[in-house]
């Protein structure tokens, strides 16, 4: 399946595809004819910049049309889309383009300071720029389900993120989830708030809604409790699909009220709080459904539709998905996971006839009802965000002032849990709350802001192995 040719090209040409609201404040329709014309036109400026199948494209660009365009033109060629946040620093952006190799870079203008701290050495496009959607459209290529065609990065745990790569049958595989989970329909209108770079964002920002026949809402801004449900209500949102720290921070934090346009509310990335779920059921009538997927997975289990939700409870395997728990450890057969991914970039490809240890612990009820209990290793889950601590330690290990560092996650009323480091100064430096914040402005500096340490404690020593690997699970305790 081609997504360009075979949903876009294909969709009634008058029919609502996006809805923008940029950070202006200024609001824009586009309808799937448009979307057709502008993402055929930009595909072929790449064909006409030598760029063709299997040539990986980096975008760095927000929640704006420019990135849907961009990652459909990629589609519709068979170039492999490698998305980034633009939460990225120069150093996260210089892993991304030495491991990917990208031929181009299409960025948003206001990320130009940070990748060229980066120094690519691809040419780079910035958007919005007319000359990008002169071209004559580009005609659609045969993408197969084994063909590359999404990279996306991990948290990583003990090094850097790796490279996950999904083929061809990522795309159409969205559809299990899109109408058994997601669960929109026709002619609604779709909110999934993630920021573009993610791999949920890509998925249920626009293919999924696209693949049920429904319309997406792209917002350009950053996330306020109050602007967020004024907007819900302002645009008739139909299905709504928010971090659940979103939904936590907004039930405390602002009115909630009804919405007579809402039908669906999801949340994946970790369990919503009890009260949390009650607060918005009695405001909405509606549960929110969580589910659960890993970058390399896809989604692959959900509360189904028509039951109330169980708190605690990421759902039951997705339809034709085999999952089970083994020793406390979710684990998945990849043949049945029609969004499973190819293998890592670089390294041989995943065998899915092996079954696929999650690292996730759970347990499973007498009626088959999954609860994810926490990480079997050492990712700490903070708003949504997947966040490997290597990153965070060798960002304080660079101060002049820190000998070692380990980060573990603490937890967290709104965020679930957040970053915690314990540090271990150089001879000549004392601990102080000043050095602290200087630590967590070092880190915001080095990389994403996400990642940094809301906690900053120092101590004497690390506690390590024999062979002198970090203990964090003794500072976890």
């Amino acid at each position: 399946m081609n997504l360009s040719r075979d949903v876009v090209d294909a969709a009634d040409p008058q029919r609502l595809a996006l809805v923008e609201l940029a950070r202006d404040g200024s609001r824009r329709e586009w309808s799937f004819g448009e979307v057709a014309d502008r993402s055929a036109r930009l595909a072929g400026t790449l064909v006409a910049n030598g760029i063709g199948r299997g040539d990986v494209v980096i975008t760095l660009i927000g929640n704006r049309p420019e990135w849907v365009f961009t990652m459909i033109a990629c589609l519709r060629i068979g170039a492999i889309a490698l998305p980034c946040t633009e939460q990225l620093r120069a150093k996260d952006l210089r892993l991304r383009l030495d491991v990917g190799q990208p031929t181009v870079v299409l960025a948003d203008e206001r990320n130009r300071e940070q990748l060229k701290a980066a120094e690519p050495s691809c040419p780079v496009l910035y958007a919005p720029d007319e000359a990008l959607y002169a071209a004559e459209p580009a005609p659609p290529a045969d993408v197969g389900d084994e063909d590359p065609a999404l990279l996306t990065f991990t948290s990583g745990t003990s090094g850097e993120p790796k490279c996950v790569v999904h083929g061809g049958r990522y795309v159409a595989g969205q559809r299990v989830q899109a109408e058994h989970w997601l669960g929109a329909k026709p002619r609604e209108l779709v909110w999934c708030t993630a920021s573009s770079g993610w791999s949920k964002s890509a998925r249920n920002v626009f293919i999924a809604p696209w693949l049920r026949g429904a319309a997406a809402l792209l917002h350009d801004a950053r996330f306020e409790p109050g602007e967020r449900l004024e907007l819900l209500a302002r645009e008739r949102v139909n299905v709504l699909c928010m971090a659940p720290t979103e939904y936590r921070v907004i039930a405390r934090r602002a009115q909630l009220r009804g919405f007579p346009d809402l039908r669906g509310m999801v949340a994946a990335g970790e369990a919503l709080n009890p009260e949390v779920l009650h607060a918005w059921h009695e405001a909405t009538g509606l549960w929110i459904r969580d589910g659960y997927g890993q970058t390399e997975t896809g989604q692959t289990t959900g509360m189904p539709l028509g039951e109330p939700a169980r708190p605690g409870s990421m759902g039951r395997p997705l339809p034709g998905m085999k999952l089970w728990v083994d020793d406390g450890e979710l684990v998945a057969d990849p043949r049945t996971v029609p969004t499973f991914f190819l293998g890592y970039l670089g390294e041989e490809p995943h065998d899915r006839g092996t079954p696929w240890h999650t690292g996730d612990r759970v347990t499973q009820d007498e009626d088959g009802f999954l609860h994810f209990e926490g990480r079997a290793d050492d990712v700490i889950i903070s708003a949504g965000y997947r966040i490997g601590p290597f990153e965070v330690e060798s960002a304080l290990v660079s101060h002049p002032a820190v000998a070692e560092a380990a980060a573990v996650a603490a937890p967290d009323e709104e965020r679930g849990a957040v970053v915690r480091a314990v540090v271990v100064l150089r001879d000549g430096h004392v601990a102080s709350d000043a050095l602290a914040r200087e630590l967590q402005d070092h880190v915001k500096a080095q990389t994403a802001p996400y990642k940094y340490p809301r906690i900053v404690e120092f101590a004497a020593d690390l506690p390590k192995t024999a062979s002198g690997k970090i203990r964090r699970a003794e500072l976890r305790t």
